[in-house]
């Protein structure tokens, strides 16, 4: 049986689907994480956004063979460290080179980047503005290149912009098709 692929794997363009990088003079930030969160429930990393669960079982006396046996259950295609770094990569591709050279650490986590931008938040323009609906889809509509122009002209020419998730919804499908078309092709 094949290994099945992690859904956070299969991003291929995380600027497309957070279509803007997010600069410490921006005034940015809620609209940054509330689209960075979005991506990571859609992904199933959601989690990766807290402290990492604890692999101890209250008992400190591990066996070699123990130890073993976890590392081997800790071990499928989609483990918490090649998560993690899939994440980080998402992080440091959104964020301005400033904010990355500030958050940038040796064996840092997700979690680790996440907090320190919330911590740095207090000095970002729009800390705690609501984001609204409209926002969200013309910022997801900005960051779409030609390749998706079919689709960004048909959200813009609604009598009403569809809600964020409608449209994140057909830009993935179309992002989607164009995948498997490659396929086809190759």
């Amino acid at each position: 049986m094949e290994p099945k692929i992690h859904p956070a794997a299969t991003v291929t363009n995380i600027k497309s689907l957070i279509p803007f990088v997010l600069e410490m003079e921006s005034g940015l930030y809620a609209s940054w994480s509330e689209l960075f969160k979005i991506q990571c429930r859609a992904s199933l990393v959601i989690d990766h956004l807290s402290p990492r669960p604890s692999s101890s079982s209250g008992s400190n006396k591990e066996t070699d063979k123990d130890k073993a046996d976890k590392d081997k259950e800790t071990q499928p295609d989609d483990s918490w460290d090649r998560l993690d770094a899939i994440m980080l990569q998402w992080i440091y591709a959104t964020i301005s080179n400033d904010l990355l050279h500030t958050i940038l650490k040796p064996n840092t986590t997700a979690y680790d980047a996440w907090k320190t931008l919330e911590v740095l938040a207090g000095q970002l323009a729009n800390v705690g503005s609501p984001v609204d609906n409209d926002r969200l889809v013309l910022q997801l509509i900005a960051g779409l290149n030609e390749q998706y122009e079919g689709i960004a002209t048909i959200l813009q020419q609604q009598d009403s912009l569809p809600n964020f998730y409608e449209a994140r919804s057909k830009v993935m499908l179309v992002e989607s098709r164009k995948a498997e078309q490659a396929l086809l092709m190759a």
